[in-house]
């Protein structure tokens, strides 16, 4: 490494450190980090700037205003009632209905908009049940990230893959879906059981939990039907995007925009619910994470990651899909996966191996690999924001060892299934 590199990865190091002794607030130490680099004169501004990923920052925007308008329509309230009365006031219930719920939902809406839906929600059930709501949070975005792996369209990554490799949307459901599905079913069970003893209800709050009527929890009908639609036309943006030419972030800020104009509420009101703190880390996070990119210490890995197998097919799928894993916890995946497209292409390309089942390695490690920090998903960060203001703090400490060793797991499923069935 020359010295510009070990510099950007000492920023970057010592910003970790600050996030996860929680000394200082994640938002200012990343803003320090990215602050530092510019200082510097690593990176100028107008470098920075590209850096600055619009269309997740453009999503998370939208989508938070949307939410801040439906919450005030008595939705979550209603959609919580009902979904107690449907588990009968059983909490480990809910706790596997809601993950099972968010993963099969983010499998084909953006991860960030799923976490984002489920939270307010589950915060309403746990006040009902009188529990603490991070068991049934961590659950769901836990969830989501294992769910947003199994379609083409579930996780930026895969997009970028499918593209690249011309992946269609059915090859993704044959190869990456099945094993999902199981890695899906055992970390819900998984922290079922390690809740089991943190979500007991009272009997006599369960009784009175069924003798509610949803019904009366929509508080205003007329700006319920108009949030619906309009959240349909986001959704179904969502799905069309590439078709229609648009970006993700476009259609959520043009829902928001399009809901704000027929809500009648005032705008000042709904700007203050946005997780500003929230938005700023990530502007912070992909400066840092882009200084790695460009200075070349994200190819630097991704080459040795392809070096290290001299080409086996095995090896190489077992090395990228572990490689990818521990450092999507910590990294943007998106910067790692650009990197490793044309060195996975390039080795097909010298040995002639059949390199199919690499990218389902690198999708798999790429994609469930966020699970592992707080920072390693776009999720993650988002609910640990969300939760914060509604007053349960998310440590990177507590998540890390909760995600972490789920994470491990996934992928221990992850490579058995692609030693038996793709690896071959």
């Amino acid at each position: 490494m020359n010295f510009i590199q070990v510099i950007s990865v000492a920023v970057f190091i010592i910003t970790f450190i600050f996030i996860i002794s929680e000394k200082l607030n994640r938002t200012v130490a990343a803003m320090l980090g990215a602050m530092f680099l510019m200082i510097i004169r690593l990176i100028d501004q107008t470098t920075a700037i590209k850096f600055i990923d619009y269309t997740t920052i453009g999503v998370l925007v939208g989508m938070m205003i949307v939410i801040s308008i439906i919450k005030r329509t008595g939705l979550f309230q209603y959609l919580a009632i009902k979904s107690a009365k449907m588990a009968k006031g059983d909490p480990l219930k809910i706790i596997v209905m809601f993950g099972i719920m968010t993963g099969v939902i983010s499998a084909f809406l953006d991860n960030v908009t799923t976490v984002l839906l489920m939270i307010p929600v589950t915060i309403v059930i746990a006040k009902m049940l009188k529990l603490n709501p991070v068991p049934f949070i961590m659950s769901e975005v836990l969830s989501s990230n294992i769910g947003g792996t199994a379609t083409l369209i579930g996780d930026p990554p895969n997009i970028m893959i499918g593209s690249e490799a011309g992946l269609g949307f059915l090859d993704f459901i044959v190869n990456l879906t099945p094993v999902v599905l199981i890695i899906l079913f055992v970390t819900v069970f998984i922290l079922r059981y390690i809740y089991r003893n943190e979500l007991k209800v009272d009997e006599n709050l369960r009784m009175q939990i069924m003798k509610l009527d949803e019904n009366n929890a929509i508080v205003d009908r007329t700006l319920l039907v108009k949030s619906l639609v309009v959240l349909a036309l986001i959704i179904t943006g969502f799905f069309l995007h590439e078709h229609l030419g648009y970006e993700s972030s476009t259609i959520a800020l043009g829902g928001a925009t399009l809901l704000l104009l027929i809500s009648g509420l005032q705008i000042d009101e709904l700007l203050v619910e946005v997780e500003w703190t929230t938005i700023f880390f990530f502007i912070s996070l992909f400066i840092i994470v882009g200084t790695l990119n460009e200075v070349g210490v994200i190819s630097i890995l991704a080459n040795n990651v392809v070096n290290l197998t001299k080409g086996n097919l095995v090896l190489t799928g077992i090395v990228i899909l572990w490689a990818s894993a521990i450092l999507s916890a910590f990294l943007d995946n998106i910067p790692f996966v650009a990197t490793m497209i044309p060195l996975i292409k390039g080795l097909g390309a010298i040995t002639g191996i059949n390199i199919t089942p690499l990218w389902w390695a690198l999708s798999l490690g790429a994609c469930l690999g966020g699970n592992g920090t707080l920072v390693g998903a776009s999720a993650n960060v988002v609910t640990a924001g969300v939760m914060e203001k509604e007053g349960y703090k998310i440590t990177f400490k507590d998540f890390t060892k909760l995600g972490f060793p789920l994470m491990l797991i996934s992928i221990v499923i992850s490579t058995v299934y692609l030693l038996i069935f793709e690896l071959k």
